[in-house]
């Protein structure tokens, strides 16, 4: 599995890479354009990632628009459903607004509040797909 990580505070960012670099590899931002450009390249290199775990309160782009963009290139490479690229909000924004605009104009995949619970984001994971159920293939 291939993960972007996209969050500018260091202890939640540490965290994240505690939890998924067992399960392949990861890669940080810390703005929004950086992770825009780093999503950018790795389509045009054919080498999506299949994880984007996408903090809200981020410096230049904020998560909700990256995740806007996110889903703009995918549309125009014609990426769709399950096709496309799995996305998290990792964030602590848990007001219902920045929650219906992740899923309903965004079009994430999951929702978790910080601090982040491991089981939690690993049973997402599992319910995605991205890793095997517990006892059957890889990390549980």
């Amino acid at each position: 599995m291939k993960t972007l990580i996209i969050e500018d505070e260091y202890i939640s960012r540490v965290l994240l890479l505690e939890i998924l670099s067992p399960l392949g590899e990861c890669h940080v931002a810390v703005t929004g354009p950086e992770a825009v450009a780093l999503i950018e390249r790795a389509f045009d290199s054919d080498e999506r990632y299949d994880l984007v775990c996408l903090d809200i309160m981020i410096p230049g782009l904020d998560g909700q628009q990256v995740l806007k963009t996110i889903r703009r290139m995918e549309a125009d490479r014609g990426i769709v459903g399950q096709g496309a690229t799995k996305v998290i909000m990792t964030t602590a924004l848990d007001d219902s607004r920045n929650i219906l605009e992740a899923f309903t104009v965004g079009k994430c995949d999951a929702y978790l509040t910080k601090p982040i619970d491991s089981g939690k984001l690993l049973a997402h994971l599992r319910n995605m797909q991205l890793i095997g159920r517990p006892g059957v293939g890889n990390a549980s």
